[in-house]
């Protein structure tokens, strides 16, 4: 093997690098925080909505499932582009981003809020809760601390899943690494520096997830269940 590596090229541009990260995590952020907050109203809506409803939202969760991230991007990037409906391709990325983790979300949540048991339901009835003391403390605390290690990852994953919205013109950090290639020449590099700070963000979202689940889940952590 006679490839001489040379890191000094690819990491001369370490400002477009850091760029590309933070434009990854401000995506990854604001795709979380929405889609955290619809997919939850989501799942509420379709456990305990009305007949209606319950069908429009599943309609929509099975829809966006069942289809790439990336046409999802290019309908609503370029596709209300052509009708007039235009959008900047930072704003209609994020929106993507949030459009598709929503049903993901939507349900995982929901499969939490139904292995609370209907007895759990009763108890709290029972105690004199009001319907929306019971929702809240009895359904949907226990329901998110069930499912949060599989939102975590779920949200891990979108942060990774943004590499491919490069393909509509963000600068995120897959985006630049695209033109660090093209002016270096040293593919095989920028990969392997694209590897490690994948990793490092990886890491670091998922450090900020557990941070927030000592915070959340108070009683667990009482409990010594938190992991």
């Amino acid at each position: 093997m006679t490839y001489q590596f040379d890191f000094s090229s690819v990491l001369q541009y370490w400002p477009m690098l850091l760029q590309g990260a933070e434009t990854t995590l401000i995506m990854s952020f604001w795709s979380t925080v929405a889609g955290f907050v619809m997919g939850v109203v989501c799942a509420i809506a379709r456990s305990s909505g009305t007949l209606v409803i319950r069908r429009v939202v599943g309609a929509y969760v099975e829809i966006i499932r069942n289809t790439p991230l990336i046409i999802q991007s290019y309908f609503l990037i370029f596709g209300l582009a052509s009708v007039g409906l235009k959008m900047s391709i930072m704003a209609g990325a994020i929106l993507a981003l949030v459009i598709n983790i929503t049903a993901y979300t939507c349900e995982i949540v929901r499969a939490g809020i139904e292995s609370v048991p209907r007895s759990q339901r009763e108890a709290g009835e029972c105690l004199g809760l009001s319907p929306l003391q019971v929702y809240w403390h009895v359904i949907l605390s226990p329901a998110l601390e069930r499912v949060y290690p599989a939102l975590t990852s779920q949200f891990v994953l979108l942060m990774l899943v943004t590499s491919l919205l490069s393909a509509v013109g963000t600068e995120d950090l897959f985006g630049v690494s695209g033109n660090i290639q093209a002016m270096t020449f040293r593919n095989f590099e920028v990969f392997i520096v694209l590897w490690v700070m994948y990793l490092i963000m990886s890491a670091l979202v998922r450090g900020m997830f557990a941070l927030a689940s000592k915070i959340m889940f108070v009683r667990k952590r009482k409990l010594g269940t938190l992991l």
